[in-house]
């Protein structure tokens, strides 16, 4: 950009949104999170002016404080980020498969996620919250653990040989006796997966917890998302079944409703 275009660029912003992408940009680089006073030493900016804009992005959930004053970069944003990628393929996942979570939540009364996978791992990048007394809440923008969970297993069992090998190299956490921790078990279980077409959490991230998965394929075949139903450990063998089935049928609805 010539030194004329720039300035005429520069014209047309808002130098608080200049001074915010300022804060954020730091606070990217800062796994440890900066402190007002790190900011204002970092930026060269007042310390009124660092702290007005943190304060405005806390209320909402750009940032986030912890216990010892340090500001980090905020849960809001993974929702955010989740849509930008979602809308690379040209259309709008998340948006295309709402009206399909809704209507899954209203007839089984449980809430319901959409997963997805990325380079960070397992990302929910829609929900919808089910009316039933007890059901579990969901939200979009939460980050979970690649090996434990229904919709988890499920997007890893249809990754390729050297993605799964990747991702099981790595330490493998245990959040529950029932997490599976061994490498070799959960290539078995994610065999498993594959031929049954669907997958089952029996307690992996919490021992309360269940859930079953289903796989969301775009028109070439490929899983782009897992449909999940999270339900409290206890439920009837039926009830089990009837969520396990409507699962698979919602996803099915939604791969056939996929764009070319």
């Amino acid at each position: 950009m010539t030194e004329t275009a720039e300035g005429a660029a520069n014209k047309h912003t808002i130098p608080v949104i200049d001074r915010m992408m300022e804060v954020l940009a730091e606070l990217e680089h800062q796994q440890a999170g900066l402190s007002i006073r790190e900011l204002t030493e970092a930026l060269k900016l007042p310390r009124t002016t660092i702290y007005r804009i943190l304060n405005t992005l806390q209320h909402h959930d750009i940032v986030r404080r912890d216990d010892t004053g340090s500001y980090h970069l905020g849960s809001r944003l993974l929702s955010m980020a989740s849509h930008v990628s979602a809308r690379v393929a040209s259309f709008d996942l998340a948006a295309l498969c709402q009206s399909f979570l809704e209507k899954l939540a209203a007839e089984l009364g449980e809430g319901i996620k959409l997963s997805v996978i990325d380079s960070e791992g397992i990302l929910v990048l829609a929900a919808a919250q089910g009316r039933r007394e007890y059901a579990l809440t969901v939200a979009p923008g939460q980050r979970m653990p690649i090996h434990a969970g229904a919709a988890s297993k499920l997007l890893l069992a249809y990754l390729p040989a050297q993605e799964i090998d990747f991702w099981l190299s790595r330490p493998l956490v245990s959040f529950t006796p029932r997490t599976v921790t061994d490498p070799r078990r959960l290539r078995r279980e994610l065999a498993r997966i594959k031929r049954l077409g669907w997958a089952q959490d029996k307690g992996e991230n919490g021992p309360s917890i269940h859930a079953f998965a289903a796989p969301v394929l775009a028109r070439d075949g490929k899983v782009v998302a897992a449909l999940s139903v999270p339900f409290l450990a206890g439920t009837e063998a039926s009830r089990m079944e009837e969520i396990r089935m409507a699962a698979i049928a919602t996803a099915n609805a939604i791969s056939n409703a996929m764009p070319e």
